[in-house]
Formats: structure tokens, sequence, C-alpha cells
């Protein structure tokens, strides 16, 4: 018999993801363009982003690592409660300080909660569901990112240029916090707790099953990710720096439109992946 696909774990996961990624998406974009206003520097503007992205690359592998070995629906509770907290502070500080430097460790530490959150939510999906509903499943959780780069952007541009920082940083504050609460009613099947072991060794151990599996077993997975990482190296890098640039500082436009553009790419996006 096929099983139903649209479950009640399910629907709270969709709800949370779309609301996560809107937060996200609208804080991002308000973050950068304030960025790019105070310093007017494609370079500075770069480097910034750059150093923000660090913690991703770096800690990616431990996310997947606790991702295996701890409660998930906690682990997303928690990590969208630490998104929430951390975005509430940084805008009461810029309240009374305006200043770039939180702004700044705000990326970083956003990054750092990244890194374990991408991979606990993509776990979650095999453990809600079975059979052809998990390639079904995948594919609206691509849909409701989708749907979420085609409004946040242009939604989060108007709201920045109307009204300024703060009021997209609570906007995105509402959505973390209501992620963290829609997450705590999913429920998933306890997971036995890993023989015990030292960190580092567990660690490892991954790591090198992983690296077996890509290099052994999989090479033209591991050649499909070496051609995307090439692809995002040069296509990405130019994209995420010199397109806010080109629009803000030697267009002279204001946030609305560099939205809209944000928004006009995912459409672009979407319709590509569909071509393909």
């Amino acid at each position: 018999m096929k099983k139903k696909l649209f479950t009640r774990n399910f629907l709270l996961l969709i709800f949370g993801q779309a609301s996560s990624l809107f937060g996200n998406s609208i804080l991002r974009l308000a973050l950068s363009m304030y960025i790019l206003d105070r310093t007017g520097s494609a370079a500075l503007f770069g480097g910034v982003l750059s150093v923000a992205v660090v913690p991703t690359i770096l800690l990616s592998p431990l996310g997947g690592f606790l991702a295996d070995r701890m409660d998930r629906r906690n682990l997303m509770v928690l990590l969208d409660a630490l998104t929430g907290s951390a975005v509430l502070l940084t805008a009461l500080t810029l309240s009374w300080r305006d200043s770039i430097s939180p702004v700044v460790q705000l990326l970083v530490f956003l990054s750092v909660l990244g890194a374990f959150e991408t991979p606990t939510v993509q776990a979650c999906i095999p453990s809600m569901l079975s059979g052809d509903n998990i390639v079904r499943g995948n594919a609206v959780v691509s849909q409701a990112a989708a749907i979420s780069g085609l409004t946040a952007p242009a939604l989060g541009g108007f709201l920045y240029a109307a009204f300024g920082l703060l009021p997209v940083m609570y906007t995105s504050i509402l959505c973390f916090f209501a992620t963290a609460a829609s997450e705590c009613f999913i429920h998933l099947d306890r997971r036995q707790p890993s023989e015990g072991g030292r960190l580092l060794s567990m660690v490892r151990q991954d790591l090198s099953l992983c690296t077996k599996y890509l290099c052994r077993e999989r090479p033209s997975v591991l050649k499909l990710l070496l051609l995307a990482a090439l692809s995002n190296f040069f296509v990405m890098g130019a994209a995420a720096v010199g397109f806010p640039y080109l629009v803000r500082t030697v267009l002279g436009l204001d946030a609305r439109y560099y939205g809209a553009a944000e928004s006009a790419l995912a459409v672009a996006a979407l319709g590509g992946s569909i071509a393909a």
C-alpha cells in the first residue's frame, strides 16, 4: 500500500523550513545591504562574506556527525532557538550602538549554526518517510526553498529600503522562533545512543568512511561534487559580491531593486532546473 506523503510530521517540517528559509533570506539580504552601505567597498564587502562562510566549510562534517548521533528534533529546535536569540541580541545591540562589528559577528555565528542545521534537516526526511516518498519529500523541501527564494528577497529589499535594518531583523526573529515552536511537535523515533568513544576518533572514523565511499565506491559522485565546487568558486563568489555592488554602488539603486533582482534570479534558476 502506498504510504501517505504529507503526514503530520512532514507538514510540520515543511512549515518550519519555509519559515526558517524565509527568515534567513530576508535577514541575509538586509545584512548584506547594511554592510555594503556602511563600507561602500567591494573588497571589504567580499572579505566580510568570505570570513562568514568559513565556519560552514570547516564545520559541515561535524554537523553530519551530530545529526547521526543526536536527537534530530531536539537539535533542530535548539539551532533555530539559538538563531533567533542571536539575531535578537544583535538587534538590541544595534539599537543603542550603530556599528558594523555586531553584524559581522552575527554572520559568522549564523554560518556556524548553518553547518549543523542543513545536514540535520536532510537527515530527518528518511526518518519520516520511506520508499519513493523520500525522493518526493526531498523534492517538496526543495520547492519550499525555491518559493522562499522567489518571495523573500523582494520583500526583504522592500522592508530594508522602507524601514531599515532593525524591522527586518525583528521579522526574521519571529520566523526563527515560529520554526522552533513548530519543531517541538515533530515526533521522530528515538535514536539509540551511539557506542562510547573519543569524539575525535569517531569523527575521524566517519570521515574515513566518507572518503572511502566517494573515492572508491562512488567516484562519479566525487567528480560531480568537484565540478559543483569549481563552478561555485568562479560564479557564485562573483555574483554574491559583484552583483549587489553593481546594483547599490555603481548604479545607485536602493535595496528594493536589488531584492527584485534577486527574486528574478531565483525565477531564472527555477526555470533552468525545470529545463534541465
